[in-house]
């Protein structure tokens, strides 16, 4: 009888964890279920606004940004739109009807024609 006791003492000190463990719920059938516990986490997404650029006015002594620019193009050949071939170190680009006079390498604008493009 006193094996039996000890036994059944022993079954309880280990079992008591267990049936203590979070995740753990006794129904009224005596079973032990596991049940699951679920974490939510909240996301916030954030927007950048995608608006269009506005577009600018050029001016001499401006630096050019092409995201700026309307319609921007590199004009190849300036002598179809009647305009001068560009000096050394610049090129014309197109900015909606104007074309304007840039720095390769500096950006800086040089000369604006407005409206000289149809």
């Amino acid at each position: 009888m006193k094996k039996f006791i000890i036994a059944a003492l022993a079954a309880s000190v280990l079992t008591a964890p267990v049936l203590a463990a979070p995740g753990y719920e006794r129904d009224g059938r005596d079973r032990i279920e596991q049940t699951q516990r679920t974490v939510v986490t909240h996301k916030t997404i954030v927007r950048k606004d995608m608006r269009r650029p506005e577009y600018r006015q050029w001016s001499r002594g401006q630096r050019f940004d092409h995201r700026y620019a309307r319609n921007y193009r590199v004009i190849d050949a300036p002598r179809a739109y009647h305009l001068k071939p560009a000096p050394r170190g610049y090129h014309w680009v197109r900015s909606g009807n104007d074309a304007v006079l840039v720095g390769i390498t500096s950006g800086i604008i040089a000369s604006v024609l407005a409206n000289a493009l149809h």
